[in-house]
């Protein structure tokens, strides 16, 4: 029964979870965006401390159920590890292995060291919740809105507009790669051994085993009644129960239940820690050599070891529909001396510090304008590039969904006062100045007013007119950039700022 409740309560958050970043018209975060708010890290990162609370009682609780139910790259794993044990023959496939708790709390100090120096693309390999989010918005989505597309195509034959459809583009080839390798290594890991990442890589499972070791609550080896079967051992996908000396080893155990169900001598129960049954002290421990011995829990952190993640600093080429008959260029990314980050992000700083690069407002963006950066310093953490869109000033969708806080809005009127950045003009690419025609696309569409048209000749009241940026009074948004017809590179871009401000 409990094992039923389990896998019931862990299919739910997880189906949610993914619906999270596959739903680009951001409609489920209204009802279900608190399931990201309560994942591990990103709550850690906002300083959410009511959610931290009640995550490390729930694991003193009960033990690692955060790691079975509510982590949606250990469901993940899970649901891998199942259909491997289809398998003929494979159904009791596991044994007992001894913890790598070298590799665990080198691991861990690694991504401290990082998150305490602001080093983000390390703590976004890291992160459990964040590579499930860029997983999912990689790989999964494209082939989510493609069945999207199929079903508006279809409609619109029937002469129904239930469905609409929508753009399928790679955001960004770096991040595309992390996805996709780290994609193939869980399948991998969890195809052979289970739940080998969460007890050797994630930081989160070491430091939620720290406390489950203490839990009031666990799987218990009755002796009196145990055979020496070892089927609990062989179903464990944890690897943590050591048959031969009827020991579990609490900090890797993910209160999956399987042993319970696997036993059929009625030996292995889920009881209050001291209760008095015919079991003896179910004792977590680490191997050190050969030889076994009580486990200290007083140790810090081990010498780590190192994660180097490399990428290709490389965008894919992006497709601008075009409006006529005539082939145009596309348009390209300008080379901007410092990136720019949403409104909210309050600096690049803070952005590095707090976000996970877990992509979720990534894929509620509705005009395309945020994408992951390429950039090694920053990899895989959102930033503001135009070429599809522009911020709109009654858009907040990122703001709504970040479960960090990397992106922090009070209201749209905070949004519209905040200046992420301002335009700059490209005098050489102007299309009043090459093409001697009239223009003004970014003066007719700046929502703050900071353009002006202006004569490009003082002297001569009738020469093309040429824009004139306030900096003072632009926000960044990038609708001059968005909307500039030049080609390949807009007359007028957006250069970031590191520090936002109020105007």
């Amino acid at each position: 029964m409990l094992r039923k409740i389990r896998v019931t309560l862990a299919v739910v958050c997880f189906t949610l979870i993914t619906l999270l970043f596959l739903d680009f018209t951001g409609t489920l975060h209204a009802w279900f965006g608190w399931l990201a708010k309560i994942q591990f890290l990103p709550a850690v990162l906002a300083l959410n401390v009511g959610v931290i609370v009640a995550l490390l009682a729930l694991t003193l609780l009960s033990g690692r159920v955060y790691c079975s139910v509510i982590c949606p790259l250990g469901v993940f794993q899970d649901a891998i590890s199942w259909i491997s044990g289809k398998r003929k023959k494979k159904k009791y496939r596991f044994s007992y292995s001894p913890a790598v708790s070298w590799l665990r709390y080198g691991a861990l100090a690694l991504f401290v060291v990082a998150a305490v120096a602001g080093i983000g693309s390390l703590v976004a390999l890291l992160a459990p919740y964040s590579s499930y989010g860029r997983i999912v918005q990689n790989l999964f989505a494209p082939a989510y809105q493609w069945g999207n597309n199929l079903l508006a195509y279809l409609a619109e034959r029937a002469g129904s507009y239930a469905f609409y459809r929508t753009e399928v583009w790679m955001k960004s080839l770096p991040t595309f790669l992390v996805a996709a390798v780290t994609f193939v290594t869980l399948i991998v890991l969890a195809w052979r051994n289970g739940r080998t990442y969460c007890n050797t890589i994630c930081p989160v499972g070491t430091v939620l085993g720290f406390f489950s070791r203490y839990s009031l609550f666990r799987p218990v080896i009755d002796t009196e009644k145990c055979n020496g079967c070892g089927l609990c051992a062989r179903k464990c996908k944890a690897a943590c129960i050591d048959s031969s000396k009827h020991r579990i080893d609490y900090s890797r155990c993910v209160d999956c239940m399987d042993c319970i169900d696997a036993c059929r001598q009625g030996a292995v129960g889920y009881r209050f820690r001291f209760a008095k049954t015919g079991a003896k002290p179910a004792v977590a421990f680490e191997a050190v050599g050969d030889t076994r011995k009580p486990d200290t829990a007083r140790r810090s952190f081990l010498t780590g070891l190192g994660l180097l993640a490399a990428s290709a600093a490389v965008r894919a080429q992006e497709k601008k529909v075009d409006g006529g008959l005539a082939v145009i260029l596309d348009k390209k990314i300008p080379d901007r001396a410092t990136p720019v980050v949403p409104p909210g992000a309050r600096s690049l700083r803070n952005m590095a510090a707090h976000c996970t690069g877990c992509q979720l407002c990534v894929s509620v963006c509705p005009d395309g304008v945020l994408r992951p950066s390429a950039r090694l310093a920053t990899l895989m953490q959102p930033e503001m590039s135009y070429e599809r869109g522009y911020c709109r000033p009654e858009c907040a969708k990122c703001a709504e969904v970040c479960p960090t806080d990397a992106i922090r809005l009070t209201g749209l009127a905070e949004k519209s006062s905040i200046q992420i950045g301002h335009a700059v003009w490209v005098k050489e690419n102007c299309v009043p100045l090459t093409d001697g025609v009239d223009c003004g696309n970014c003066a007719r569409h700046c929502p703050t007013g900071a353009i002006t048209m202006v004569p490009s000749d003082p002297d001569t009241a009738d020469s093309p007119k040429i824009p004139v940026v306030n900096e003072e009074r632009c926000i960044g948004c990038g609708a001059c950039e968005n909307l500039c017809p030049a080609r390949p590179f807009s007359a007028i871009y957006i250069e970031g700022h590191e520090n936002h401000r109020t105007i």
